[in-house]
């Protein structure tokens, strides 16, 4: 049952409503709420002061009720609403009256004249920072969203914390309510008192993280921003170590990941950081919840929160512990954000299949926007929707890869895992292959890998949280064969690339590994595009013979599928392999000529 169940128990009422509406904590949370309550519905709601929820606090609601009966409702002091009736319409239209009264009365002091003729106080105390225009606020944002989330993630890599294994997943809004809050003169006072309802709390930590750029900050001295924002950090850490020293009980659970959750930027907009996108975005409306409250009750009182005792209390409450301890265990990829190019289809397809499975959140990106279409279509019938987005992207060209990670950044704040899988192939003998077969083979399979890793690896050291690259490449990269010389070379100079970066990259901890598929045939944009038949030719056999040709030529005589590369890839980036890099896997059945020698 619930620990609001005694709540409901002592009331007598068939159909009871139990909200937290944002225009009822406002009043619930400011300094002359009861007062205020009592005079705006003339004795006819209750009022219970702050209490945790539990059977105490169902006793307390029965007395109300008996000390004033009639009454249309509860307010809970700090806390919420509690109204009724006899049948669920009744309640319902009862509900809606005392919520709209509520906000009614609100609105009528949002920085206008008071009914008495007194001047309205402006909201948060009017202006301070002036906001950037939109364009620009993503593109700090954007900027900005690596670096908050390695600052985030400290603790993953810290063994202290039990709970936080892998990286923050984020979430950004530029929402007007926010601006409205972090653009005001009162942000840094309101902020530091921390929000009041524990709905609230419990998601977003009991205070956020203000940030003291501009702006307009150059973000891209990366040594110098980080310089900035360490000493922050270290601040809000050693305040909630605090926090939690000064409140903990003798059976206080152990404390929890000191990062903030909620990072507000004035002028840019708001960031949060949790363990998923879900959580992450659920913090953020959380936050503007706690906003608009802190907006009402500083435009009619002033903004109570709860005594840091309270706060601690609830959040580390032994039943709430109850509840955590009784989450399923994070998945293998919980807390990873992967990019896959090429995704439409095929292999690609099965690859950010595979990884939103395992916890993953996915960008899917394609050249062809039917393919993504369908691909969207189908994963969200599958998956939810926070995690994965698709981004049409080609990877020879900077604009559209640079919008592509920008797009990574504002949706779930850095990246981890890159695979670069785009591709497209040309079986021709060497006579008919032209200049323009190899350059297409070129760019798009050699540039287009070297464009998306060097730009996935800036954000990789920029989150200072290491990273994963995988290159899908190709048995042809290993064995030479008739009408290939275009494919093959341009594979070959991938594979080779990804040893160089992996030599290159290793002591930040990035890791470069190589797949070699062959033969995969089963949702192939390749072979739908005439590899089929020029491979076909150069065999002396039918198309429709190649799949059982391919197998025959295999030491196992097995089809290589899609799900099979997906298999191979996640094995690399799951950590199981975590002190591998440089490294071939060939997924081809066993073609002996393919062994790596």
């Amino acid at each position: 049952p619930s620990i609001d169940t005694p709540l409901h128990a002592f009331l007598p009422f068939n159909h009871i409503d139990h909200l937290h509406p944002d225009a009822a904590i406002a009043i619930a949370a400011c300094k002359d709420g009861k007062k205020i309550n009592e005079d705006l519905f003339e004795g006819k709601m209750g009022w219970v002061d702050w209490q945790r929820p539990g059977f105490d606090l169902g006793l307390k609601l029965e007395q109300c009720l008996k000390d004033n009966p009639g009454i249309r409702g509860i307010m809970l002091g700090g806390h919420g609403l509690f109204t009724w009736g006899d049948t669920a319409y009744e309640s319902y239209i009862n509900t809606l009256k005392v919520i709209e009264k509520y906000s009614e009365y609100l609105h009528e002091h949002y920085g206008k004249n008071l009914p008495s003729g007194q001047a309205g106080k402006p909201v948060f105390g009017g202006l301070k920072t002036n906001v950037l225009p939109k364009e620009k606020r993503l593109e700090q944002a954007a900027a900005l969203a690596p670096v908050l989330r390695g600052f985030c993630s400290s603790e993953g890599r810290m063994p202290a914390y039990a709970e936080a294994t892998a990286g923050k997943i984020g979430h950004f809004t530029d929402d007007e309510r926010v601006l409205e809050f972090i653009d005001s003169k009162d942000v840094e006072r309101l902020a530091k008192m921390g929000t009041s309802c524990p709905d609230h709390f419990l998601r977003t930590k009991i205070c956020p993280l203000v940030l003291s750029l501009k702006p307009d900050e150059d973000l891209q001295d990366e040594k110098g921003l980080k310089e900035k924002l360490s000493p922050a950090f270290e601040a809000y850490r050693a305040y909630y170590k605090k926090y939690y020293e000064e409140h903990k009980h003798a059976n206080s659970p152990a404390m929890r990941d000191p990062n903030p959750v909620v990072i507000l930027y004035p002028g840019v907009g708001m960031f949060t950081f949790a363990k998923n996108k879900q959580t992450a975005r659920v913090a953020s409306e959380f936050y503007i919840n706690a906003i608009n409250v802190m907006k009402g009750a500083e435009a009619v009182s002033e903004y109570v929160s709860l005594p840091l005792q309270e706060a601690f209390d609830i959040e580390y409450w032994l039943l709430e512990e109850a509840k955590l301890q009784r989450l399923p265990k994070p998945k293998p990829l919980s807390g990873k954000i992967a990019l896959v190019t090429g995704s439409g289809g095929g292999i690609g397809k099965a690859i950010a299949k595979k990884f939103i499975e395992e916890g993953a959140c996915v960008v899917i990106a394609d050249i062809v926007k039917e393919r993504l279409d369908k691909t969207f279509k189908e994963f969200g019938q599958a998956f939810s929707k926070d995690n994965f987005i698709t981004v049409p992207m080609d990877v020879v060209k900077p604009d559209e890869v640079d919008r592509c990670f920008r797009e990574i950044c504002l949706a779930f704040g850095g990246i981890d895992i890159a695979v670069n899988n785009a591709g497209l192939s040309v079986s021709k003998p060497l006579t008919e292959t032209s200049i323009d077969d190899w350059d297409l083979l070129q760019n798009v399979l050699v540039k287009g890998q070297f464009i998306i890793s060097r730009e996935a690896v800036k954000i990789m050291k920029q989150q200072g949280m290491g990273g994963d690259i995988v290159d899908i490449v190709s048995k042809n990269a290993l064995v030479s064969g008739p009408n290939n010389v275009g494919y093959g070379t341009a594979k070959a100079a991938q594979l080779h690339m990804s040893r160089l970066m992996a030599s290159e990259l290793g002591s930040d901890h990035i890791r470069v590994n190589i797949i070699n598929p062959d033969a995969v045939i089963h949702g192939s944009n390749i072979w739908a595009g005439g590899w089929a038949e020029g491979r076909a030719k150069a065999y002396g056999i039918s198309v429709e013979d190649l799949p059982k040709y391919y197998a025959s030529r295999t030491l196992l005589n097995e089809t290589i599928l899609p799900e099979d590369v997906a298999n191979a890839v996640f094995v690399f980036v799951s950590g199981l392999l975590n002190k591998s890099t440089g490294n071939v896997l060939n997924i081809d059945g066993g073609v002996a000529a393919a062994f790596v020698r």
